[in-house]
C-alpha cells in the first residue's frame, strides 16, 4: 500500500531529480510509503530516515515506488551514516514471516530495527597513544605513565591513570607537552574472536560420526536440516560445537538458538572452555549498550557466533554458515504477543533462504520435527546413549494414592531416598513446576476463591513475602487476614503446593541440609539465577528445590536423585500436544540425574501410574510413546496431520467482544476441509482487565490456512475498541 505521508511538512519543491523508493516503516501499517530518495539510489534494504507525520524515524528501502503519489506531496528520505544495508536475505525473510503469520511487515521489521541506535554515527572514545614530545621534566609518576606507553598501545586517560596509579592531571600534562598524542577509539572495543581449534575435545564413535556429517552439510554452503537426537547426557552440544567450528574456520557467522539464554550459563562456559571466549549474547536482559554493541558486530560481520533468545533470528548476518537450536522442542520459541511466530519453525525458514545448514537438538523432539526426521525430510542424527560411563537413570513411580500422609507432599519413599543422597554427600533435585507457596488461597468459612482483580486466574500465596500475586499480570496484594467475601477471621487456607512449601516441608525434615528454591520469583535476575546454578555445580548446595527454571539442559555431576512433587501437572485443557509436553518435561527433568560416574534414580509421584506418560517414562520407551501420539494426532486431524489457526479477540468492553466474536463466527466462509470452532471464552477469559474470546480454525493438512482466514477478515470490519490476534500454529489454547 503506497500512498502519501499526511503533513508533508519537508516536501521538496522539486524532487523530479529525486529517484523515489517505497520505504517500509517498522509500524504495523498495512505496507510501504513512497518518499523521494535524497543522496542515493535506491536499494532493497537501505536503512533510511523518514518523515512520518511530524517525527522522523527508520524506515528501510523495500523496493520501487507505487508511483501514484504526485510530486508535491512526496517527503523526503535520507540514507544514514555510512548507507546501512539489511541484507536481502534479511528483508525477504521479514516478508515470509509476515505473508505466514498475517502479521503487517512492518510490525516485523520491528523485529530486525530492535537497535535504532545501530545506525547511528559511530561515536569514538577520546584516548592517547604515545607521541614524540618530551616533558620539561620527568617524575615518578610521568615515568610510569611514559613507559606503559612504550608499548604502542592507545588507551583511555582513565585506563592509563588506573594502571600507573597516577591523577589524570598527569596524563593531561603529558598530552599538553606532545609526549601522549590524542588517538580516538571505536566506541567499542573488539569482540573476541572464538577459536575453532583451541581446544581438542575426544569424541564417542557416535559423536564423531554425527559431528563428521554435520562438518560435510556446512562445508557444502546448501540448506539442508538436521535432527541430532540424542538422550540426556549423550554430548549432543559437542557435536554441534564441531560443525560451529567447521563455520567459524570458513570465516562465516552462526547462531545458536536457546530457549531461555538467562538460564543457560553452563552452555556458555562450556563454548568458552571449547572455543577459548565466550559468544555474543541476545537477549532481552542486555543494556542498550551491550544491544547496540552486538547488533553492529553482527551487522559487519565481526560477531562470528551469537548464542541468543528467539529475537536473535532476524539479526542482521552478513554470511550466516550455521543455525542451531537448542531444546528444539522448547514451547519458549513460541513467540505469543505481537508478531506470532515460532521461533524454531522461522528458524528452518531463515535457513533455507541464507542457504546454510540447520541443526535441531533434543533429547525428546517436537512430534513435528520427529515426523520430519522419519520421513526423510531431516537428517536423523541419533546418539543413543550418554557420554563416557555415565547410564540413563533408574526411573519409578510413587503411586501417592498409597504413601502420602494430610498435609505433605513429600512422599516416604521420596523422603528415604533424599535422607541416602545426603548420607551419601550426593545431590538431588526436587521439582515442582508451580511458583510461590500455595497455588490457591481458600476461605474455610465460605468456599471463596481469592482471585485477581484483572484476571480470572487464582491468586497465589508467596509467604515468604506475605503477598498474594497474579503470575499473569502481575498484580500483588498483602495476604489478606479477613476474607474479602465474607470476613471471616484467620480462615484463608493454603491449597496445594509450590516450589516455596516444598521448601517447609523439606527443611522440617533435614534441618542441616543446604537447600536453595529455583524458580522466576524467587531471582530477581539472571545474574541470580546464574549464581545458584554455579553453586549447585560446585557441589555448595545439597537440594535444589526448582520449577522448570532448572529442568533444561543443566549439568550437575553429583546429582543423583530427581524427584517430581507432582508428575500430574500436565493437564492440558484441551491442548492435543499436553500428553506431548508433559512427557518431554518429565524426561527433560529425568535427565538431570545420574550424568556423571554416579548412577541416578528418578522418583515420579502420581495419582495416576496408569497413564501413558508415567509407563513411557519407567520403561524408556520414548519412540513408542511418540509412535501413539501420532495415531492420536492422525485421528483428530491435528498438527502435525492438520493445520490450526487461532483467533484471539480481546478488549475492555467485553460485550463488543462477544458480540464481535459471534459475527466473526457467522461470516466464516463455507469451505471443504475447514472447521471453525466458537467463539468460546478462552481459557483465561479475563486477562489484564481485558475479556478474551477464542476462535480456532482447523483444516486438512494441505489447506492454505493463511489465505482462507486472510480472506475471510477482508470482509469483517473488527470494532475499533476490540483487538484481534492471530496466531497461526498455536501451541497455547490459554
Amino acid at each position: 500500500m503506497n500512498s502519501a505521508i499526511p503533513s508533508p511538512t519537508d516536501a521538496a519543491s522539486a524532487t523530479g531529480a529525486l529517484p523515489r523508493a517505497a520505504v517500509l516503516l517498522p509500524l504495523p501499517l498495512a505496507g510501504a510509503y513512497d518518499y523521494a530518495l535524497a543522496g542515493a539510489e535506491p536499494q532493497r534494504g537501505l536503512v533510511v530516515r523518514a518523515p512520518l507525520g511530524k517525527r522522523e524515524m527508520l524506515g528501510v528501502v523495500w523496493g520501487a515506488a507505487e508511483g501514484g503519489v504526485a510530486e508535491a506531496k512526496l517527503r523526503i528520505a535520507a540514507p544514514m551514516p555510512h548507507h546501512r544495508v539489511l541484507p536481502a536475505s534479511l528483508c525477504d525473510f521479514v516478508d515470509w514471516v509476515a505473508r505466514y503469520t498475517l502479521a503487517p511487515p512492518g510490525a516485523v521489521l520491528a523485529q530486525a530495527l530492535r537497535v535504532p541506535a545501530a545506525f547511528d554515527e559511530e561515536i569514538f572514545r577520546p584516548a592517547f597513544g604515545r607521541g614524540a614530545g618530551t616533558p620539561d621534566r620527568l617524575t615518578p609518576a610521568r615515568t610510569r605513565v611514559l613507559a606503559l606507553m612504550d608499548d604502542g598501545l592507545v588507551r583511555t586517560a582513565s585506563d592509563i591513570a588506573e594502571q600507573t596509579s597516577v591523577t589524570p592531571s598527569v596524563v593531561r600534562g603529558l598530552a599538553d607537552s606532545g609526549a601522549l598524542v590524542s588517538s580516538p577509539l571505536p566506541e567499542f572495543s573488539p569482540l573476541p574472536l572464538p577459536d575453532g581449534a583451541f581446544d581438542n575435545v575426544t569424541l564417542s564413535s557416535d559423536q564423531f560420526r554425527a559431528a563428521e556429517h554435520l562438518r560435510e552439510a556446512v562445508k557444502s554452503h546448501e540448506f539442508s536440516a538436521h535432527l541430532l537426537d540424542g538422550v540426556t547426557g549423550s554430548g549432543k552440544t559437542e557435536a554441534y560445537f564441531e560443525a560451529v567450528a567447521e563455520a567459524i574456520a570458513g570465516g562465516g557467522q552462526v547462531l545458536i538458538l536457546l530457549p531461555e539464554i538467562a538460564l543457560t550459563v553452563q552452555f556458555l562456559e562450556r563454548f568458552a572452555a571449547r572455543f577459548g571466549c565466550r559468544p555474543a549474547e541476545w537477549h532481552s536482559d542486555l543494556t542498550q549498550r551491550a544491544r547496540k554493541q552486538v547488533y553492529r558486530a553482527v551487522m559487519s560481520g565481526e560477531a562470528r557466533v551469537v548464542a541468543g533468545a528467539r529475537s536473535a533470528l532476524f539479526l542482521p548476518f552478513q554470511d550466516l554458515r550455521l543455525i542451531v537450536v537448542d531444546e528444539e522442542h522448547e514451547h519458549a520459541y513460541k513467540q505469543e504477543e505481537g508478531v506470532i511466530y515460532h521461533a524454531r519453525d522461522m528458524a528452518v525458514v531463515r535457513a533455507r533462504l541464507e542457504h546454510c545448514p540447520i541443526i535441531l537438538a533434543s533429547a525428546t523432539p517436537s512430534l513435528e520435527t520427529y515426523m520430519n526426521a522419519k520421513s526423510g525430510r531431516y537428517d536423523w542424527l541419533r546418539l543413543d546413549y550418554r557420554h563416557g560411563v555415565a547410564e540413563m537413570p533408574r526411573v519409578e513411580l510413587v503411586d501417592m494414592r498409597k504413601d502420602s500422609e494430610p498435609g505433605r507432599y513429600l512422599s516416604q519413599a521420596l523422603r528415604g531416598a533424599l535422607q541416602h543422597v545426603l548420607e551419601s554427600g550426593e545431590q538431588a533435585l526436587l521439582f515442582l513446576n508451580r511458583r510461590g507457596y500455595a497455588p490457591l488461597t481458600l476461605c474455610a468459612a465460605c468456599g471463596h476463591k481469592e482471585t485477581c482483580k484483572n484476571c480470572s486466574a487464582w491468586l497465589v500465596e508467596h509467604r515468604f513475602r506475605g503477598r498474594l500475586v497474579c503470575h499473569h499480570c502481575g498484580f500483588e496484594t498483602p495476604t489478606p487476614v479477613h476474607c474479602s467475601q465474607c470476613a471471616a477471621e484467620q480462615s484463608l487456607t493454603a491449597c496445594g503446593p509450590g516450589v516455596e512449601r516444598v521448601e517447609e516441608e523439606f527443611r522440617a525434615a533435614f534441618p542441616n541440609a543446604r537447600v536453595a528454591v529455583a524458580s522466576s520469583d524467587t531471582f530477581s535476575g539472571p545474574n541470580e539465577t546464574q549464581a545458584a546454578i554455579r553453586a549447585m555445580s560446585k557441589g555448595e548446595i545439597d537440594v535444589l528445590i526448582g520449577t522448570q527454571i532448572v529442568a533444561k539442559g543443566h549439568h550437575f555431576p553429583q546429582l543423583t536423585l530427581a524427584g517430581v512433587v507432582d508428575a500430574d501437572l500436565g493437564g492440558g485443557a484441551g491442548d492435543p500436544r499436553a500428553a506431548e509436553r508433559s512427557f518431554q518435561l518429565l524426561h527433560q527433568v529425568s535427565g538431570r540425574s545420574g550424568r556423571a560416574d554416579k548412577p541416578g534414580l528418578v522418583l515420579l509421584q502420581t495419582r495416576n501410574p496408569e497413564d501413558p506418560v508415567m509407563r513411557a517414562l519407567v520403561a524408556g520407551t520414548r519412540d513408542a510413546f511418540l509412535e501413539d501420539q501420532i495415531v492420536t494426532r492422525e485421528r483428530s486431524q491435528t498438527p502435525p496431520f492438520g493445520r490450526l489457526a487461532a483467533l484471539i479477540l480481546s478488549g475492555t468492553e467485553g460485550d463488543a467482544v462477544r458480540e464481535t466474536g459471534r459475527l466473526l463466527a457467522a461470516s466464516a466462509p463455507k469451505a471443504r476441509g475447514v472447521t471453525v470452532w466458537g467463539p468460546a471464552p478462552a481459557f483465561y477469559q479475563m486477562l489484564r482487565g481485558r475479556t478474551r474470546e477464542r476462535l480456532l480454525v482447523q483444516s486438512g493438512r494441505n489447506i492454505d490456512i493463511q489465505s482462507y482466514v486472510r480472506s475471510w477478515l477482508a470482509d469483517v470490519k473488527i470494532p475499533s475498541s476490540v483487538h484481534l490476534a492471530i496466531d497461526i500454529d498455536p501451541v497455547s489454547f490459554f
